[in-house]
C-alpha cells in the first residue's frame, strides 16, 4: 500500500516563494512517474507538473511553466515543487499523486494514488 503526504503548503503574498513536499511509502516510488495537481474552489482538479522515474522527464502546465520547478529524490522517496512568483490564482489545494507504471500522463483518471493535499494561498 502506497501512502502519501504532502507538506510546505501556506499563506504567501503574490511574488512570494513555497516549496511543497510529498513524502512516499512503499518500495516502489522509484519505478513510478509521479505528479503534482492542485484544484481551486468551484473547480475541478486540474494538472499542474508531473516527473517521470528518474526525474529526467518533466512536463509542466502552461499556466505555470518557468515559475515552477518539480524534482524528486529517490533514494529518500520525495517529490517537491518550488513554486516562484505565485499569484493570487494559483490559490488551491495542491495534490501529490503517483501512477503505477512510467507513462506520464496529465490527466489526473491515470493516477493510482492520492495525498490529502496541503492548501496554499496567495495573498494580493
Amino acid at each position: 500500500q502506497v501512502q502519501l503526504v504532502e507538506s510546505g503548503g501556506g499563506l504567501v503574498q503574490a511574488g512570494g516563494s513555497l516549496r511543497l513536499s510529498c513524502a512516499a511509502s512503499g518500495r516502489t516510488f522509484s519505478n513510478n512517474a509521479m505528479g503534482w495537481f492542485r484544484q481551486a474552489p468551484e473547480k475541478e482538479r486540474e494538472f499542474v507538473a508531473i516527473i517521470g522515474r528518474s526525474g529526467s522527464s518533466t512536463t509542466y502546465a502552461d499556466s505555470v511553466k518557468g515559475r515552477f520547478t518539480i524534482s524528486r529524490d529517490n533514494a529518500e522517496n520525495t517529490m517537491h515543487l518550488q513554486m516562484n512568483s505565485l499569484k493570487p490564482e494559483d490559490t488551491a489545494v495542491y495534490y501529490c499523486a503517483q501512477r503505477v507504471g512510467t507513462y506520464l500522463y496529465t490527466d489526473s483518471r491515470k493516477y493510482d494514488y492520492w495525498g490529502p493535499g496541503t492548501q496554499v494561498t496567495v495573498s494580493s
